[in-house]
């Protein structure tokens, strides 16, 4: 086996990107959150979670390091447990798949050491 991805592997791989994408969707509005405005970003973070759930089982978050301790992993499984926190602090999580929605209407990033006016 040489492991060429096959036409087959591509479209289940595609389809499972697009199944996390809509439920990406759908928790975000649920929280009030918007999707990484930025379709390049985006799709880097979701081909990341196809990833981690094909190679390891769960929607471990590409952007944090996995030990291999269940408990401990199960903490980063997205969205993670950090999310909430990051995205109150920063206006986005640390993956950059949520964002804050202000009641403006405006996505908003909280730079580091900046306070939003």
């Amino acid at each position: 086996m040489t492991g060429a991805v096959t036409k087959e592997d591509y479209l289940e791989q595609e389809k499972l990107e697009g199944e996390i994408l809509a439920w990406a969707k759908e928790y975000a509005a649920k929280h009030s959150y918007v999707l990484n405005p930025d379709e390049k970003k985006l799709r880097v973070v979701i081909k990341g979670l196809a990833r981690n759930l094909t190679k390891h089982g769960a929607r471990y978050c590409p952007c944090r390091v996995r030990t291999g301790e269940q408990e401990k992993d199960r903490l980063i499984i997205c969205p993670c447990i950090y999310h909430e926190k990051e995205i109150e602090q920063e206006g986005m999580c640390h993956c950059n798949l949520f964002f804050r929605w202000q009641e403006s209407g405006k996505l908003t990033r909280v730079e580091h050491g900046e306070k939003e006016s």
